[in-house]
Protein backbone atom coordinates (compact mmCIF):
# COMPACT_ATOMS: atom_id res chain seq x y z
CA UNK A 1 0.00 0.00 0.00
CA UNK A 2 1.28 3.70 -0.62
CA UNK A 3 2.38 4.97 2.14
CA UNK A 4 4.10 9.24 2.42
CA UNK A 5 7.35 9.53 4.19
CA UNK A 6 9.40 12.71 5.12
CA UNK A 7 13.05 10.83 4.77
CA UNK A 8 14.77 14.12 5.59
CA UNK A 9 14.28 17.91 5.76
CA UNK A 10 12.77 18.75 2.63
CA UNK A 11 12.74 15.19 1.51
CA UNK A 12 9.10 13.67 1.31
CA UNK A 13 8.61 10.50 -0.83
CA UNK A 14 5.53 8.47 -1.83
CA UNK A 15 6.75 4.56 -0.66
CA UNK A 16 4.89 0.75 -1.00
CA UNK A 17 4.70 -0.43 2.99
CA UNK A 18 3.20 -3.62 3.68
CA UNK A 19 -0.60 -3.66 4.66
CA UNK A 20 -1.43 -4.34 8.06
CA UNK A 21 -3.99 -6.83 9.49
CA UNK A 22 -5.47 -6.48 13.23
CA UNK A 23 -5.02 -8.56 16.02
CA UNK A 24 -6.07 -9.15 19.04
CA UNK A 25 -7.44 -6.03 20.75
CA UNK A 26 -7.00 -3.91 17.35
CA UNK A 27 -9.03 -2.07 14.64
CA UNK A 28 -7.64 -1.89 11.01
CA UNK A 29 -8.82 1.47 9.76
CA UNK A 30 -9.17 2.47 6.03
CA UNK A 31 -7.75 5.81 5.72
CA UNK A 32 -9.92 8.45 4.29
CA UNK A 33 -8.07 11.51 5.23
CA UNK A 34 -4.98 12.78 6.81
CA UNK A 35 -4.37 16.53 7.74
CA UNK A 36 -1.04 18.21 7.34
CA UNK A 37 -0.34 19.70 10.89
CA UNK A 38 2.58 22.02 11.81
CA UNK A 39 4.39 19.35 13.64
CA UNK A 40 4.63 17.73 9.74
CA UNK A 41 5.66 21.34 8.36
CA UNK A 42 8.21 21.89 10.91
CA UNK A 43 9.32 18.41 10.25
CA UNK A 44 9.81 19.23 6.93
CA UNK A 45 11.63 22.60 7.53
CA UNK A 46 14.51 20.41 10.20
CA UNK A 47 12.41 22.61 13.09
CA UNK A 48 11.07 19.90 14.69
CA UNK A 49 13.24 18.48 17.84
CA UNK A 50 10.70 15.90 18.78
CA UNK A 51 10.50 13.64 15.64
CA UNK A 52 12.60 10.89 14.87
CA UNK A 53 13.25 10.41 10.72
CA UNK A 54 12.39 9.02 8.75
CA UNK A 55 8.62 9.30 9.99
CA UNK A 56 5.49 8.68 7.91
CA UNK A 57 3.49 11.47 9.15
CA UNK A 58 -0.26 12.13 10.33
CA UNK A 59 -2.14 12.20 13.71
CA UNK A 60 -5.62 14.54 12.40
CA UNK A 61 -7.44 11.61 10.94
CA UNK A 62 -10.60 11.23 9.30
CA UNK A 63 -11.08 7.13 8.72
CA UNK A 64 -13.61 4.15 8.53
CA UNK A 65 -13.31 1.26 10.21
CA UNK A 66 -12.40 -1.78 7.66
CA UNK A 67 -12.21 -4.90 10.18
CA UNK A 68 -11.93 -5.62 13.73
CA UNK A 69 -9.85 -8.09 15.53
CA UNK A 70 -10.69 -10.36 18.41
CA UNK A 71 -11.62 -8.66 21.64
CA UNK A 72 -12.96 -5.72 20.30
CA UNK A 73 -15.52 -3.97 22.05
CA UNK A 74 -19.03 -5.04 19.95
CA UNK A 75 -19.75 -0.46 20.02
CA UNK A 76 -16.67 -0.58 17.13
CA UNK A 77 -18.61 -1.78 13.55
CA UNK A 78 -17.17 -2.23 10.56
CA UNK A 79 -18.13 0.79 8.15
CA UNK A 80 -18.26 3.47 11.06
CA UNK A 81 -16.59 6.76 10.59
CA UNK A 82 -14.00 7.68 12.76
CA UNK A 83 -11.02 9.67 14.20
CA UNK A 84 -8.40 8.68 16.76
CA UNK A 85 -6.74 9.76 19.37
CA UNK A 86 -3.11 10.22 18.39
CA UNK A 87 -0.83 10.14 21.86
CA UNK A 88 0.41 7.14 24.24
CA UNK A 89 0.57 7.12 27.73
CA UNK A 90 2.98 5.14 29.79
CA UNK A 91 0.61 4.90 33.08
CA UNK A 92 3.45 5.72 35.31
CA UNK A 93 4.97 9.24 35.04
CA UNK A 94 3.82 11.96 37.40
CA UNK A 95 1.65 13.37 34.97
CA UNK A 96 -0.58 9.92 34.49
CA UNK A 97 -0.37 9.50 38.22
CA UNK A 98 -2.41 12.81 38.36
CA UNK A 99 -4.48 11.61 35.77
CA UNK A 100 -3.45 14.04 32.98
CA UNK A 101 -2.68 11.31 30.62
CA UNK A 102 -2.46 14.19 27.62
CA UNK A 103 1.07 15.68 29.27
CA UNK A 104 2.59 11.93 29.79
CA UNK A 105 6.07 12.16 30.21
CA UNK A 106 6.66 9.53 27.93
CA UNK A 107 4.29 9.74 25.14
CA UNK A 108 4.65 9.28 21.70
CA UNK A 109 2.69 11.14 19.44
CA UNK A 110 1.53 9.53 15.82
CA UNK A 111 3.56 11.15 13.19
CA UNK A 112 6.12 12.54 14.85
CA UNK A 113 8.08 10.28 17.98
CA UNK A 114 6.70 7.06 15.99
CA UNK A 115 5.00 6.42 12.67
CA UNK A 116 1.58 8.08 11.91
CA UNK A 117 -0.97 6.89 9.65
CA UNK A 118 -0.59 9.08 6.31
CA UNK A 119 -1.23 5.84 4.29
CA UNK A 120 -4.11 3.64 2.70
CA UNK A 121 -4.39 1.69 5.95
CA UNK A 122 -3.54 1.40 9.57
CA UNK A 123 -3.84 -0.53 12.46
CA UNK A 124 -4.40 1.01 16.23
CA UNK A 125 -5.49 -0.50 19.43
CA UNK A 126 -9.24 -0.23 19.85
CA UNK A 127 -8.84 1.78 22.78
CA UNK A 128 -8.08 5.02 20.73
CA UNK A 129 -10.59 4.88 17.92
CA UNK A 130 -12.96 7.56 18.28
CA UNK A 131 -16.28 6.71 16.40
CA UNK A 132 -19.20 9.53 15.67
CA UNK A 133 -21.78 8.72 13.04
CA UNK A 134 -22.77 12.49 12.87
CA UNK A 135 -19.51 13.24 11.21
CA UNK A 136 -18.07 12.48 7.91
CA UNK A 137 -14.53 10.88 7.51
CA UNK A 138 -13.37 14.59 5.92
CA UNK A 139 -14.34 16.51 8.53
CA UNK A 140 -13.39 14.03 11.64
CA UNK A 141 -9.81 14.98 10.51
CA UNK A 142 -10.24 17.95 11.39
CA UNK A 143 -11.32 16.94 15.16
CA UNK A 144 -7.81 16.78 16.82
CA UNK A 145 -6.61 19.74 15.72
CA UNK A 146 -9.40 21.92 17.36
CA UNK A 147 -9.13 19.61 20.04
CA UNK A 148 -5.90 21.27 21.21
CA UNK A 149 -7.60 24.82 21.32
CA UNK A 150 -10.61 23.39 23.17
CA UNK A 151 -7.80 21.82 25.98
CA UNK A 152 -6.08 25.12 26.20
CA UNK A 153 -9.43 27.18 26.91
CA UNK A 154 -9.91 24.05 29.43
CA UNK A 155 -6.35 25.27 30.98
CA UNK A 156 -7.43 28.32 31.45
CA UNK A 157 -10.55 27.78 33.49
CA UNK A 158 -12.43 30.50 30.77
CA UNK A 159 -15.67 31.29 31.46
CA UNK A 160 -18.28 33.78 30.64
CA UNK A 161 -16.91 36.77 32.67
CA UNK A 162 -13.37 36.68 30.51
CA UNK A 163 -12.28 38.57 27.89
CA UNK A 164 -9.85 36.14 26.28
CA UNK A 165 -7.13 37.10 23.79
CA UNK A 166 -6.05 34.38 21.31
CA UNK A 167 -2.78 35.16 19.41
CA UNK A 168 -2.32 33.02 16.34
CA UNK A 169 -5.58 32.33 14.27
CA UNK A 170 -3.80 28.82 12.67
CA UNK A 171 -6.15 26.05 13.31
CA UNK A 172 -5.04 25.34 17.04
CA UNK A 173 -5.54 29.23 17.65
CA UNK A 174 -9.00 28.48 15.74
CA UNK A 175 -10.16 25.90 18.18
CA UNK A 176 -9.70 27.78 20.81
CA UNK A 177 -11.50 31.18 19.80
CA UNK A 178 -14.54 28.34 19.22
CA UNK A 179 -14.46 27.07 22.81
CA UNK A 180 -13.93 30.26 24.76
CA UNK A 181 -16.62 32.09 21.95
CA UNK A 182 -19.24 28.67 23.09
CA UNK A 183 -18.39 29.27 27.08
CA UNK A 184 -19.60 32.57 26.22
CA UNK A 185 -16.30 34.85 26.90
CA UNK A 186 -15.10 38.01 25.13
CA UNK A 187 -12.74 36.94 22.54
CA UNK A 188 -9.76 38.76 21.03
CA UNK A 189 -8.24 37.15 17.67
CA UNK A 190 -4.73 38.10 16.99
CA UNK A 191 -3.14 37.70 13.63
CA UNK A 192 -0.86 38.75 11.41
CA UNK A 193 -3.42 37.70 8.46
CA UNK A 194 -6.78 39.81 7.11
CA UNK A 195 -8.24 36.20 5.79
CA UNK A 196 -7.81 33.96 8.46
CA UNK A 197 -9.11 37.60 11.31
CA UNK A 198 -12.03 37.15 9.06
CA UNK A 199 -12.60 33.92 9.44
CA UNK A 200 -12.29 34.33 13.86
CA UNK A 201 -14.80 36.88 13.73
CA UNK A 202 -16.86 34.08 11.59
CA UNK A 203 -15.99 31.88 14.20
CA UNK A 204 -16.91 33.79 17.68
CA UNK A 205 -14.53 36.39 17.88
CA UNK A 206 -15.76 40.06 19.17
CA UNK A 207 -12.93 42.44 18.18
CA UNK A 208 -9.67 41.08 15.97
CA UNK A 209 -6.42 42.87 15.42
CA UNK A 210 -4.05 42.63 13.21
CA UNK A 211 -0.71 42.97 14.74
CA UNK A 212 1.61 43.54 11.70
CA UNK A 213 0.07 47.12 11.41
CA UNK A 214 -1.60 47.91 14.77
CA UNK A 215 -0.54 48.72 17.90
CA UNK A 216 -1.42 45.33 19.90
CA UNK A 217 -0.85 46.93 23.30
CA UNK A 218 -2.88 49.92 22.71
CA UNK A 219 -5.99 47.96 21.02
CA UNK A 220 -6.05 45.63 23.90
CA UNK A 221 -6.13 48.94 26.11
CA UNK A 222 -9.08 50.06 23.98
CA UNK A 223 -10.76 47.05 24.10
CA UNK A 224 -10.71 46.58 27.64
CA UNK A 225 -10.72 49.71 29.04
CA UNK A 226 -6.77 49.93 30.11
CA UNK A 227 -7.57 46.77 32.20
CA UNK A 228 -6.07 43.57 29.74
CA UNK A 229 -7.13 40.16 29.18
CA UNK A 230 -8.10 37.95 32.06
CA UNK A 231 -7.24 34.56 29.78
CA UNK A 232 -4.24 34.76 27.04
CA UNK A 233 -3.55 31.65 24.67
CA UNK A 234 -0.60 31.75 22.79
CA UNK A 235 -0.62 29.68 19.70
CA UNK A 236 2.07 30.28 17.43
CA UNK A 237 5.40 29.73 19.22
CA UNK A 238 7.45 32.60 19.15
CA UNK A 239 9.57 34.65 21.46
CA UNK A 240 7.61 38.09 21.04
CA UNK A 241 3.85 36.23 21.28
CA UNK A 242 4.79 34.77 24.43
CA UNK A 243 6.28 37.83 26.35
CA UNK A 244 3.24 39.59 24.37
CA UNK A 245 0.44 37.69 26.52
CA UNK A 246 3.07 38.99 29.81
CA UNK A 247 2.35 42.64 28.95
CA UNK A 248 -1.19 42.17 27.80
CA UNK A 249 -3.02 40.04 30.51
CA UNK A 250 -4.71 41.50 33.57
CA UNK A 251 -3.51 41.82 36.68
CA UNK A 252 -3.55 37.98 38.13
CA UNK A 253 -4.62 37.19 34.66
CA UNK A 254 -4.00 33.52 33.20
CA UNK A 255 -1.69 32.94 30.41
CA UNK A 256 -1.83 29.37 28.43
CA UNK A 257 0.80 28.66 26.27
CA UNK A 258 0.48 26.00 23.15
CA UNK A 259 3.09 26.82 20.41
CA UNK A 260 6.75 25.59 20.99
CA UNK A 261 8.95 28.90 20.95
CA UNK A 262 11.69 27.94 18.27
CA UNK A 263 14.48 30.74 20.17
CA UNK A 264 14.59 30.85 23.91
CA UNK A 265 12.77 33.59 25.44
CA UNK A 266 13.77 36.43 27.55
CA UNK A 267 10.97 37.53 29.80
CA UNK A 268 10.55 41.05 32.06
CA UNK A 269 9.97 38.56 35.56
CA UNK A 270 8.69 41.24 37.46
CA UNK A 271 5.50 41.06 35.73
CA UNK A 272 4.90 37.50 36.66
CA UNK A 273 5.43 38.54 40.41
CA UNK A 274 3.54 41.79 40.22
CA UNK A 275 0.69 40.81 38.37
CA UNK A 276 0.38 37.37 40.26
CA UNK A 277 -0.17 35.39 36.76
CA UNK A 278 -0.33 32.14 36.44
CA UNK A 279 1.44 30.47 33.73
CA UNK A 280 0.12 27.30 31.92
CA UNK A 281 1.40 25.10 29.64
CA UNK A 282 -1.33 23.11 27.90
CA UNK A 283 -0.09 20.20 25.65
CA UNK A 284 -2.29 17.75 23.11
CA UNK A 285 -5.96 17.29 24.43
CA UNK A 286 -7.97 14.76 26.20
CA UNK A 287 -11.02 12.44 24.89
CA UNK A 288 -13.10 14.79 26.40
CA UNK A 289 -12.06 17.33 24.49
CA UNK A 290 -12.78 15.51 21.10
CA UNK A 291 -16.39 14.65 22.41
CA UNK A 292 -16.45 18.87 22.99
CA UNK A 293 -15.32 19.14 19.10
CA UNK A 294 -17.09 16.55 17.52
CA UNK A 295 -20.33 18.08 19.58
CA UNK A 296 -19.45 21.69 17.85
CA UNK A 297 -19.28 20.47 14.82
CA UNK A 298 -22.24 18.13 14.42
CA UNK A 299 -23.97 21.50 15.85
CA UNK A 300 -23.22 22.19 11.50
CA UNK A 301 -22.47 26.12 12.26
CA UNK A 302 -18.43 26.18 11.65
CA UNK A 303 -17.82 26.69 8.13
CA UNK A 304 -15.56 23.66 7.63
CA UNK A 305 -14.72 24.12 4.05
CA UNK A 306 -12.84 27.52 5.05
CA UNK A 307 -10.66 25.32 7.47
CA UNK A 308 -9.75 23.16 4.63
CA UNK A 309 -7.07 24.89 2.72
CA UNK A 310 -6.61 21.91 -0.02
CA UNK A 311 -7.23 18.53 -0.30
CA UNK A 312 -3.97 16.65 -2.50
CA UNK A 313 -3.06 13.08 -3.14
CA UNK A 314 0.12 11.73 -1.62
CA UNK A 315 1.78 11.89 -4.48
CA UNK A 316 0.82 16.04 -4.11
CA UNK A 317 2.00 15.71 -0.35
CA UNK A 318 5.47 16.87 -0.90
CA UNK A 319 4.88 20.01 -3.02
CA UNK A 320 1.74 21.04 -0.61
CA UNK A 321 4.46 20.99 2.09
CA UNK A 322 7.02 22.97 -0.21
CA UNK A 323 4.16 25.61 -0.55
CA UNK A 324 3.27 25.95 2.81
CA UNK A 325 6.91 26.25 4.26
CA UNK A 326 6.76 28.96 1.39
CA UNK A 327 3.74 30.88 2.37
CA UNK A 328 2.84 29.48 5.87
CA UNK A 329 0.56 32.39 7.19
CA UNK A 330 -2.48 31.38 4.40
CA UNK A 331 -3.02 28.19 5.18
CA UNK A 332 -5.02 26.51 7.74
CA UNK A 333 -4.75 22.54 7.10
CA UNK A 334 -3.87 20.63 4.22
CA UNK A 335 -5.59 17.10 3.95
CA UNK A 336 -4.16 14.01 2.06
CA UNK A 337 -6.78 11.74 0.66
CA UNK A 338 -4.98 8.81 1.10
CA UNK A 339 -7.78 6.64 -0.69
CA UNK A 340 -9.26 6.47 -3.77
Amino acid sequence: MKSVQIFAPGDVRVVDIPKPQAGPGQVLLKIEYVGFCGSDLNTYRGLNPLVKLPVIPGHEIGAVVESVGPGVPEHIKPGMAVTVNPYTNCGHCPACANGRYNACEHNETLGVQRNGVMAEYAVLPWEKIIPDAGISPRDMALVEPMSVGFHAVNRGAVTDSDTVMVTGCGMIGVGAIVRASLRGAEVIAVDVDDDKLALARRLGAAHTINSAREDLHQRVAEITGGRGVDVAIEAVGRPETYNACVAEAAFTGRIVYIGYAKAPVSFDTSLFVKKELDIRGSRNATPADFKAVAKYLKRGVCPVDELISAIVTPEEAAQALADWAASPAKVFRILVKTSN
